[in-house]
């Protein structure tokens, strides 16, 4: 829903941040693995209930999520680094609550695993239609320089950051945002599955 308007927003200063790790010779997939590097570091900040620290490398995971595709479009866009940046960000989702039951397992326990489950579902209808949608050349209309098809969603990536804020602000109310936020994913999943497979049969 929010990431076609999120993405006009940041894709300036992006493109003009782009062009020191360019001039430099760092190239996107280098980027990628450093920003999962970071994102991880919020894992064990989670299991120390540091929640403001965990905060701080989520928000520098995605800057870099968002630096390593403005340098790709400068050295060009390849299917294996589409490939890692997508795989390492679905680990990065999962990763945060996980790192949520570890911190509280007695509370959060049941509502992360939920959540994670409901990761699954968004996941695997995403990256199915993109497959499909590669073999079948449908292009989409919104993200026209991803390595993958983007297929919509009432909970697409600027949505997933803003839950996970609000988990870092707010921890006493993780269970209930999560079970909230999952149930939103499985909207999301049934409506992404109705919606692709009536694409891709008319295709």
């Amino acid at each position: 829903m929010l990431d076609q308007y999120a993405i006009k927003v940041i894709r300036r200063p992006l493109t003009t941040a782009a062009t020191l790790p360019d001039r430099f010779g760092i190239t996107a997939n280098q980027i990628t693995l450093a920003g999962f590097a970071i994102g991880l570091l919020a894992l064990p900040a989670l299991v120390l209930q540091q929640y403001q620290l965990a905060l701080g490398f989520i928000v520098l995971n995605r800057i870099f999520d968002g630096l390593d595709g403005a340098v790709a479009r400068r050295q060009g866009i390849s299917d294996c680094g589409g490939f890692l940046d997508i795989t390492l960000d679905f680990l990065f989702y999962s990763l945060i609550p996980f790192g949520f039951v570890l911190a509280d397992p007695q509370t959060n326990a049941v509502a992360g695993a939920f959540l994670i489950f409901s990761f699954i579902g968004t996941g695997s209808s995403f990256l199915a239609f993109a497959i499909m949608a590669s073999k079948r050349n449908i292009e989409s209309p919104v993200y026209q320089h991803k390595s993958l098809y983007y297929i919509g969603g009432l909970t697409e990536g600027t949505e997933t950051i803003a839950c996970f804020v609000l988990f870092c602000l707010l921890p006493q109310h993780f269970s209930a945002i999560a079970w909230i936020f999952g149930s939103l994913c499985w909207i999301t999943t049934l409506s992404r599955i109705w919606a692709g497979y009536h694409t891709l049969k008319a295709a």
